[in-house]
């Protein structure tokens, strides 16, 4: 059967996260049930990472399985017809190999984190960013941040239903900007690393925030991250400023650089 990999974008407010769950809107049920109005018998996608409710991807990758040899752009139309005013679309597909697997052969995995700065409430860009309403000092988070780059226990910033087997992982990437945004200031987390705990990126965010806000030194992050225990971490941010932005791969499916 030929296998076809799916670079997808979606927009997580009305879903309950992207694995499928019974009687609940998923992004994972919304594209298996594209898929099945083109194949009944299609057993389903598998995704590089799963995301939790109201996180949103800019470059989440599935693969699925498919009878029917498809031109690529075709399988791609297709599926968005039957999403339409569904809030996902697949922006590029690609027939790969048959030991492709969105999640195995990833290498890495980005997410960015938008956070607004201002006191005038959102209008365009409610529910895709996370508000607060005073100021952040970029150097102080950036100070704070090196401090969890590299490999660590991050036991400190790992939700307590996370399944995964251990809590040591490597960061390769924890970049911070600030970009003016309508009156406000809007800061960028751009984090990268092979995989991830659940609930850490949202994890590093909120302590981060308390850095920026003054109401954390950056050498408590330090502190917090040594201290190997879930009550040390700051507050979990939540959900709806986080993306799912790009997965890699030892040669891309999709051919871009």
């Amino acid at each position: 059967m030929p296998r076809y990999a799916l670079k997808i974008e979606y927009d997580g407010q009305p879903y309950c996260g992207w694995q499928k769950q019974p009687a609940l809107s998923t992004v994972q049920g919304t594209l298996e049930a594209a898929l099945r109005r083109l194949e009944p018998e299609c057993a389903g996608v598998q995704a590089a990472g799963r995301t939790d409710t109201g996180v949103h991807a800019t470059g989440q990758v599935a693969h699925v399985d498919l009878a029917k040899s498809w031109e690529t752009m075709r399988l791609g139309e297709a599926l968005n017809y039957h999403m339409r005013n569904r809030r996902v679309a697949v922006v590029a597909s690609a027939m790969v190999p048959e030991d492709f697997h969105a999640r195995f052969s990833a290498l890495e995995r980005r997410y960015t984190f938008r956070l607004l700065s201002r006191r005038a409430p959102v209008t365009f860009d409610k529910g895709t960013m996370w508000q607060v309403k005073h100021p952040l000092d970029l150097a102080a988070m950036q100070a704070g941040a090196a401090h969890l780059l590299g490999k660590h226990d991050f036991t400190t910033f790992r939700s307590t239903v996370c399944q995964a087997l251990s809590p040591i992982k490597t960061l390769d990437e924890l970049r911070i900007e600030q970009l003016e945004y309508r009156g406000g200031v809007e800061t960028r987390f751009h984090i990268r690393a092979r995989s991830f705990l659940h609930n850490q990126v949202r994890s590093f965010v909120g302590t981060l925030e308390r850095v920026g806000a003054g109401s954390w030194q950056p050498e408590a992050v330090k502190a917090a991250l040594e201290a190997r225990s879930r009550p040390a971490c700051g507050p979990v941010c939540p959900p709806q400023g986080l993306y799912l932005s790009g997965v890699k791969y030892e040669i891309n499916p999709f051919g871009e650089s």
